[in-house]
């Protein structure tokens, strides 16, 4: 199989990869390197394209000849929407949209698209079945709807054969700290790390439903390899809830330091809590194995401590 993976630099995309390639596949990657960096892909075998999928003529050269595409690129992060809702549509709707198009014009290789728990917004159900109403809170999650949306219509329009996930809170290697919009998980262990206290917004007792990277790669290949095909969203995560004074509890026991905590401000747009219903994830899924958050947290410790050093210090990008 030969397949696509938009935003490919960036960390699921990479991580993907990676297992991909050692499964025996062909890996092409399109990246504008935005918010991906070229340290995450460099020494494997892929043909990778530096562009944007905005760029029409990149994408139908990246497009051509796959039989599967998986797509990742967006701009994350609910404060960056909020700071600049224009470029998050432009990225993540409207991209979806192109690539929605170049899959169409290519000859309809299989497309797996990436959407969030964020669009459950101000829905307060736990756990959270794709069927629950949901109302966005920021323009993330606004644009994060119509990528799924526009991926799932596609099926009854043209006749595709799409896949729309919804991620929760994935973490693991190669998620980079250190720069505004980073994840909590790679914030935490990088002030662990730096023997500073653990910046928390609010209380602590927003949770969240962690996921693994390798339990989400091995799962998006798998749709991949198998075209699987479904008419609705589906939550890629296994109904875990952990409050972030939890998880801070967690990275404490795997590390064996008991960090500060440093309570900040609230962030806007944030959702209080996350926790997916995964019956459909196991329907059509029912052989994925989930990681636990104890052993992720340790092997996610194990890299920021080996390998985070050196690619700092290279400057890579």
């Amino acid at each position: 199989m030969r397949l696509l993976i938009t935003g490919g630099a960036g960390f699921i995309g990479s991580n993907l990869a990676r297992l991909a390639l050692s499964r025996g596949h062909e890996v092409a990657i399109i990246d504008d390197l935005s918010t991906g960096y070229r340290h995450n892909v460099d020494g494997l075998n892929v043909e990778f394209i530096q562009a944007s999928i905005l760029d029409a003529a990149a994408l139908a050269q990246a497009v051509d000849g796959v039989d599967a595409v998986t797509h990742l690129s967006a701009l994350g992060s609910v404060p960056r929407s909020i700071a600049n809702p224009v470029a998050t549509h432009e990225a993540n709707a409207t991209g979806t949209l192109r690539v929605v198009e170049a899959v169409r014009e290519a000859g309809s290789p299989h497309l797996v698209v990436a959407s969030s728990s964020s669009v459950y917004g101000m829905n307060p159900a736990m756990p959270k079945s794709e069927r629950e109403w949901i109302r966005a809170m920021s323009p993330y999650a606004v644009s994060k709807i119509a990528a799924e949306q526009y991926a799932l219509a596609a099926q009854q329009s043209f006749g595709l054969e799409t896949l729309a996930f919804r991620f929760f809170n994935v973490y693991g290697p190669r998620q980079m700290p250190g720069h505004v919009y980073a994840a909590v998980i790679p914030i935490f262990l990088d002030h662990l790390l730096r023997g500073e206290p653990l910046p928390v917004n609010g209380d602590g007792s927003n949770s969240r439903d962690f996921t693994y990277v390798g339990t989400v790669s091995s799962t998006l290949l798998d749709a991949a390899e198998r075209r699987v095909v479904h008419p609705e969203p589906v939550n890629l995560a296994f109904g875990t809830n952990t409050s972030l004074l939890q998880l801070i509890d967690r990275i404490a026991e795997v590390s064996g330091a008991r960090p500060e905590v440093e309570h900040r401000e609230p962030r806007r747009g944030d959702v209080p809590h996350s926790q997916a219903d995964n019956a459909s994830l196991r329907t059509l899924f029912p052989n994925v194995e989930p990681v636990s958050l104890e052993q992720g947290l340790g092997e996610t410790l194990a890299w920021f401590q080996q390998e985070l050093p050196a690619i700092r210090a290279a400057g890579a990008r």
